[in-house]
């Protein structure tokens, strides 16, 4: 079982670069999610995700030498769920259509989390110093927070919210 969490359903087991597979479907789920309940249900799943996230790591990382191996997909996954909070948020806020998830947005939450998520500015590269499964996901959480930011200061700018 922690197998399956730790690696979103198998997905980090394919060859490449994990994590971004790791992203990629969490972007679809992602969009699953906010298409059957909204922010409110990928609020819920972020928080499920990183809780067992963490508990899947433990477990996974057992005295291994490997602390953070890139099988281990879960943190992008949750990561990257943050990172689409604003759109779904602000689709929920203006009344639109749940079907209506903008193209630009989800890409640029993609871009912008592996960008933080690999790059490591600040706080991420803090979290990602952290041993065990608490620094495994938080390097991920605030990659995502980044990249909420970023998505929301570009749709502000977009919608002429900030001139």
């Amino acid at each position: 079982m922690t197998r399956l969490v730790a690696t979103f359903g198998y997905i980090g087991l394919l060859p490449g670069p994990a994590g971004t597979w790791g992203s990629l479907a969490a972007l679809g789920v992602g969009y699953l999610l906010h298409l059957l309940g909204g922010p409110f249900l990928l609020a819920a799943a972020i928080v499920a995700g990183y809780g067992a996230g963490h508990w899947a790591t433990r477990v996974e990382t057992f005295e291994q030498e490997d602390l953070d191996p890139a099988h281990i997909v879960i943190d992008e996954v949750v990561g990257q769920w943050i990172a689409l909070m604003p759109l779904s948020l602000g689709l929920w806020i203006v009344g639109a259509p749940a079907s209506l998830f903008p193209w630009p947005g989800w890409v640029g939450a993609f871009v912008f989390f592996r960008l933080f998520d690999i790059w490591k500015p600040g706080p991420v590269g803090w979290a990602d110093r952290r041993p065990g499964p608490t620094g495994v996901m938080l390097d991920d959480v605030f990659a995502g927070l980044l990249a909420a930011l970023v998505v929301t200061l570009l749709a502000s700018i977009s919608h002429g919210w900030l001139r």
